[in-house]
């Protein structure tokens, strides 16, 4: 069976693997570990394609231990079941290592039953997933292991692999393979870390341009740019790329930055989450604009409802208006600041009563009570204000509004000093 170029360019040491230098570079931590021959518990994390299987394999084979590979998709108990029963076998003396791929397909009870051979020792595990292993693996087994994070191959890096891809076509088609100087390039942009995808849009490029009168390759740009148009956006819905690109969205806007606040959301336009969207762009007109320019959730608003009413991909206009008025408007969170410090005093502060004044008088006997004798209506004096309680006496001192230093509120604050001095 003809292999994959993927698979053929598959590195079989440390030095050919490309890229991770933080992980596999000179002195780091992973190629010590390698160097020393020593073993431990360990986890790889990272986009697909960035060389986790490829380290793991490597791992495997420089160690004396008994070696068993599963992958969590196709794999149950009952494998890992006949895997310890193996374990007294003289083939394993020297303990087993398990390489678990794409653990996050394990349920809690199958990682439970792994955990209690990983504390005694049996088995060695060098697991790897796609996934946050913070949110998706036992947290007894995270204790337990080492947590390396492999990160997206960059442009350079990919184009390094696509040469050594290269040369191994070359020798498969004993022929000669020509290209365009700008294709690598082209190809590594498509790939967007992701060394696997580079190296199967150049196996099928190859692989479906005919040869010339003299037998040879030529691969010309044009034909790629036919077949691959866009390159892959990294956004999951619900998984780490998701809530990464939702919050430099609402960091970016807070920061006052227009051109991070529009590229990010982009990413979340070419993902097509009107919802997600709305819904920030909403909650940072209050949280992060707020009392500053009040006026921005009304804009905001605005836009919101013009977005779900055109839809994609007109939706995007609206949305841009909407991310450049709150990324360059001032910024305050007073109010939030304000609603979470009184929530934080009902819930663990004896507020007491309301003010005999302020309760309901709109029913009869309700003057017999003692509701709303003394109230005094603002509306009756100069400025429409009169200097009366409002809080209940256990916190009428209290101060939850702390106006920002901007310019509408620095306005408000004027305007709260000349009602109480007249």
């Amino acid at each position: 069976m003809n292999k994959p170029l993927a698979d053929k360019l598959r590195p079989t040491c440390i030095e050919e693997v490309v890229g991770q230098n933080h992980l596999l570079g000179k002195n780091s931590i992973l190629k010590n570990i390698i160097s020393n021959g020593y073993m431990t518990n360990m986890i790889f994390f990272g986009p697909p394609g960035t060389g986790k299987t490829t380290v793991a394999n490597i791992l495997a084979n420089k160690t004396n231990k008994k070696i068993y590979k599963l992958n969590a998709t196709t794999a149950s108990l009952e494998d890992v079941k006949e895997i310890l029963r193996n374990s007294d076998d003289l083939t394993c003396r020297n303990g087993i290592l398990l390489y678990l791929d794409e653990i996050q397909y394990f349920n809690k009870k199958q990682q439970q039953y792994l955990l209690e051979f990983i504390e005694s020792g049996k088995i060695t595990l060098i697991a790897s997933t796609t996934e946050n292993p913070y949110h998706h693996i036992h947290k007894a087994i995270l204790s337990r292991s080492n947590i390396f994070e492999f990160k997206y191959l960059s442009k350079e890096d990919i184009i390094k692999g696509l040469y050594r891809g290269l040369d191994i076509a070359k020798k498969d088609f004993d022929t000669k393979i020509e290209f365009d100087d700008d294709i690598l390039d082209y190809i590594a942009t498509l790939s967007n870390g992701d060394l696997r995808r580079a190296i199967n849009i150049l196996e099928l490029s190859i692989y479906s341009t005919a040869p010339d009168e003299d037998g040879n390759l030529y691969i010309n740009i044009d034909s790629i740019k036919q077949n691959f148009k866009n390159k892959v956006v990294n956004f999951d819905k619900f998984k780490d790329d998701y809530y990464d690109t939702i919050s430099a969205f609402q960091k970016s806007i807070r920061g006052s930055d227009p051109d991070a606040s529009i590229h990010y959301l982009a990413r979340l336009v070419e993902a097509q989450d009107l919802i997600t969207i709305c819904r920030r762009l909403l909650v940072i007109a209050c949280e992060d604009v707020g009392m500053a320019y009040p006026n921005a959730i009304t804009i905001v608003k605005s836009c919101v409802d013009a977005a779900k009413e055109l839809g994609f991909p007109e939706a995007r206009i609206p949305l841009a208006q909407a991310t450049l008025v709150l990324a360059t408007s001032p910024k305050s969170n007073s109010a939030m600041n304000a609603i979470d410090k009184a929530i934080q005093d009902i819930k663990t502060n004896d507020v007491g009563d309301i003010p005999k004044h302020l309760k309901d008088a709109h029913y009869l006997g309700a003057e017999k009570l003692g509701r709303g004798v003394e109230y005094k209506y603002p509306h009756n004096y100069d400025n429409n204000y009169v200097n009366q309680q409002y809080l209940p006496d256990n916190i009428k001192d209290a101060r939850y509004y702390i106006p920002g230093k901007n310019k509408m509120e620095q306005n408000i604050v004027q305007y709260q000093k000349s009602i109480r001095n007249k």
